[in-house]
């Protein structure tokens, strides 16, 4: 048997008090048959102050709805319909706009996975970078553009006097994203939602960005959900990863248990499809029939599941905790052996 070794782990002890918790949230779209579609089903998560906690599934799982859906910012025409999101023990969807405006930016901010659409190609980087701090900070001009120049410091990018005064047309594709890393972090907010940041760049530049993410977090005691299609990514910064699909969280569970002791179906063919064993990746891959439709009920995974039983297709299974920490949603979680 192969020993898998991982990095060390990052993020702070788990205390009692949760920073960020999500309970039941519920997200609806509408559609063309006018029975609205459930694209989060229930989403119960909770991160501790200075925590790295991964959110992990394939496209169309639910991942960046979630994200704008914390924010109190589905992605239109969605709604939250049902479910609750406590900020530092205040329920924040029931806050006014002008409140949640308050926080976003401020005490929670996004780091997005298209810089060229984040950053305003009318106005120099400095600029944009210093009007986070004058509006969220309440400071003059004259401090945010020293702010603005140190987070460039911060972010590692070259000659930051000189990108000051850079507009966005003229950064490469790693050095926008810093700059976006720069003004969702100018604030030092408490919580930070990483969206798939560095999906796009090549792999050198995706491993600088995701050190300095993790790093600079880190630094300012900031807890972050970090959000990516690749699960691999999340051996390396997160204490906690969960599995998403369909809507649903599938699995969760400390980064040990979930790369040593993945309980999970889905989980299992996500690490098989990033390993290097053939043998592996054979006997968890299934063909792709394409269908992929939500059950009212049963599992949402048994159309794809190669384990699945009728009990399956018929009932919802729970999200249980089948170890200390660890939590499937499963009738038949796989064992360790």
């Amino acid at each position: 048997m192969t020993t898998v070794v991982l990095p060390p782990q990052t993020g702070s002890a788990r205390t009692a008090e949760p920073l960020i918790e999500v309970r039941n949230l519920r997200v609806t779209f509408p559609s063309s048959n006018g029975e609205p579609k459930e694209v989060l089903k229930g989403i119960d998560l909770a991160v501790q102050p200075g925590e790295i906690v991964g959110l992990v599934g394939e496209s169309g799982a639910g991942k960046t709805t979630m994200a704008r859906s914390i924010l109190g910012l589905p992605p239109p025409p969605g709604r939250i319909s049902a479910g609750e999101v406590l900020f530092e023990g205040r329920q924040i969807l029931k806050l006014s706009e002008p409140e949640l405006r308050g926080l976003r930016g401020r005490r929670l901010s996004v780091v997005v996975p298209n810089p060229r659409a984040e950053l305003n190609p009318l106005l120099t980087v400095g600029r944009q970078i210093a009007s986070m701090a004058r509006i969220h900070l309440n400071v003059g001009s004259q401090e945010a553009q020293k702010m603005a120049l140190q987070i460039l410091r911060d972010v590692q990018i070259p000659d930051p006097e000189r990108r000051l005064n850079a507009y966005p047309h003229e950064l490469s594709g790693g050095m926008a994203q810093r700059v976006v890393i720069a003004m969702a972090l100018i604030c030092n907010p408490a919580f930070v939602i990483s969206d798939d940041a560095t999906s796009g760049l090549d792999v050198t530049v995706q491993a600088q960005i995701l050190d300095l993410l993790a790093k600079l977090a880190a630094d300012q005691g900031s807890a972050m959900l970090f959000i990516t299609r690749d699960v691999g990514i999340t051996a390396h910064f997160c204490s906690r990863t969960a599995v998403l699909y369909s809507g649903e969280i599938m699995e969760m569970a400390s980064r040990e248990d979930l790369f040593l002791r993945p309980a999970h179906p889905y989980t299992l063919m996500l690490l098989a499809a990033f390993s290097h064993s053939p043998k592996l990746r054979e006997s968890w891959s299934v063909p792709d029939t394409g269908v992929r439709r939500q059950t009212r009920a049963g599992c949402q995974y048994a159309q794809r599941c190669p384990i699945a039983q009728p009990v399956c297709r018929a009932e919802r299974p729970a999200f249980a905790e089948i170890a200390p920490g660890h939590f499937a949603r499963c009738h038949f979680p796989v064992r360790p052996a």
